[in-house]
């Protein structure tokens, strides 16, 4: 069920599949709510899925400057009003999580339960901004698509990229949507993210922490660190997939998510 809202000076698309207890599903960069389609069926089975495209992202607009955590994070809430939902679970992956903690912290009691899925709480070093400022200005020049090809190998896991050329397809597919604006805006928002870690000890619902083995943009090394610091969390590693494990290994992400979110 399509649906469009308007926040601030942008428009957001987001979805609604299944019937049941609210789920907000955040997908990865440089993606777009398609990221769920191959798990969402078995989510749907048992869950409201609320399944946005963020701004920059999909059929959603960018708005005006960089998308900073604070302007995903009042979006997040605009359609949680909209639906009428005063507590969800959610689940980020990537820049997905990184929304998760802004919207923690500014709304935590509109939270049941988190799923951090391939993300990481530590703010960007200062090398890694700068390469996010200067592939915001070349996308900017140059078009997107140099830039999205560069990224495939980043983002789906080496198993996948040998052996899934189906997914290899579907994810070119998916990123082919995205604008050189969308791109870049959302890369300077990235940048601006403020550090996390403290945020995480804070956290006092049941999380889940889950990461791919062969990702190599934020390693699992990454996850342990989240896991370490936020009291109870349940953690679990995935083989065979990279940065967009729910995409690559859907059936494994749905076991996980589906026996950390049918207790929760």
């Amino acid at each position: 069920m399509p649906q469009h809202i308007h926040s601030d000076d942008a428009e957001i698309f987001y979805d609604i599949q299944g019937q049941g207890a609210p789920l907000v599903l955040l997908h990865p960069f440089p993606s777009n709510h398609d990221f769920w389609n191959p798990i969402a069926p078995e989510l749907a089975s048992r869950y409201r899925l609320i399944l946005p495209d963020l701004r920059c992202h999909g059929a959603s607009q960018p708005g005006n400057g960089p998308a900073t955590m604070q302007k995903h994070a009042a979006d997040l809430l605009r359609i949680l009003d909209a639906e009428h939902i005063q507590r969800a679970c959610f689940a980020g992956v990537s820049i997905g999580g990184y929304i998760l903690f802004e919207f923690w912290r500014q709304h935590r009691e509109r939270v049941q339960a988190l799923i951090l899925c391939d993300t990481r709480a530590q703010a960007d070093t200062e090398e890694g901004r700068q390469t996010r400022l200067k592939a915001a200005e070349e996308v900017e020049r140059l078009g997107p698509d140099s830039y999205i090809e560069n990224m495939i190998p980043k983002l789906l896991g080496e198993t996948t990229r040998r052996n899934r050329p189906d997914r290899l397809s579907e994810a070119r597919r998916m990123m082919g949507r995205m604008t050189s604006t969308g791109i870049s805006s959302a890369l300077r928002g990235m940048a601006a993210r403020p550090d996390s870690v403290p945020t995480l000890k804070t956290i006092n619902v049941p999380v889940l922490i889950a990461a791919g083995k062969e990702d190599t943009l934020t390693p699992v090394a990454d996850a342990e660190l989240m896991h370490r610091e936020i009291r109870g969390s349940e953690f679990a590693a995935v083989p065979a997939a990279g940065h967009y494990m729910p995409f690559e290994r859907p059936e494994a992400a749905a076991q996980i998510m589906r026996g950390f979110l049918d207790k929760s």
